[in-house]
């Protein structure tokens, strides 16, 4: 089982990124899907999660409103839309799976992906 995360990089803050995270070695279709970060000296925060249909997604209070979360099954690859992105949202963005539904919690998922640096500049 891999989650393969990428499309991390440097952007001013205001500007936006896209991250994707590809899946193989299974098939994900039944799973949620979650992002989460880590900043450097934090510990590991909920992103975004959404259902294994799509239908349902939840955000941490620090991103609603500019991260979006959306998947493709037929791709096996979960996606994050950043926009309006800020100094504070400057981590490595970890995505992970769970076969059951949408969680926030980091010991609730079951596979993790290597983790792709987002750094936003002010």
């Amino acid at each position: 089982v891999q989650l393969q995360a990428s499309g991390g990089g440097l952007v001013q803050a205001g500007g936006s990124l896209r991250l994707s995270c590809a899946a193989s070695g299974r098939t994900f279709s039944r799973d949620a899907m979650g992002w989460f970060r880590q900043a450097p000296g934090k510990e590991r925060e909920f992103v975004a999660t959404i259902s294994w249909s799509g239908g349902m997604t939840y955000y941490a209070d620090a991103v609603q409103g500019r991260f979006t979360i959306s998947r493709d099954n037929a791709k096996n690859t979960v996606y994050l839309q950043m926009n309006n992105l800020k100094s504070e949202d400057t981590a490595v963005y970890y995505c992970a799976t769970r076969s059951a539904g949408p969680a926030s919690g980091v010991d609730r998922y079951d596979y993790w992906g290597q983790g792709t640096l987002v750094t936003v500049s002010s």
